[in-house]
């Protein structure tokens, strides 16, 4: 990414690696996440990848060996050769606090985090 994107980017993406499971209609592929922030997911791309974009999905990411999951309303954004890039549409409340902790374990900054959360409030 170039460094004027980066610093036109309102969320910061966490490099983050877990395991994942993307939902489109009646199909499910198990994949590895990439990256996340409060606004959406980077993906690996997994075999036999061939959903329109923009079309809705929904992304599960376990943590915790299974235990604990995100789940999130996305619609795919962009897909490259190796990864795929969701933005995310609607994340329920659970889902929303496992993400917030991990943001904010990761940020370390409680001042950038509200930032974010202000952004996403727009």
């Amino acid at each position: 990414m170039s460094a004027l994107a980066a610093e036109k980017r309102r969320f910061h993406r966490i490099e983050f690696d877990a395991p994942c499971e993307l939902h489109w209609q009646d199909e499910v592929w198990e994949t590895t996440v990439l990256d996340i922030s409060l606004k959406g997911v980077l993906v690996r791309r997994p075999d036999a990848w061939d959903v329109p974009l923009k079309d809705p999905c929904e992304v599960i990411i376990h943590l915790n060996d299974r235990e604990i999951g995100i789940v999130m309303a996305v619609a795919l954004r962009h897909v490259e050769t190796h990864r795929l890039g969701f933005k995310c549409q609607y994340i329920d409340l659970e889902s929303a606090s496992h993400l917030k902790r991990l943001v904010e374990l990761n940020l370390g900054d409680q001042a950038l985090l509200e930032r974010e959360f202000a952004h996403l409030l727009e």
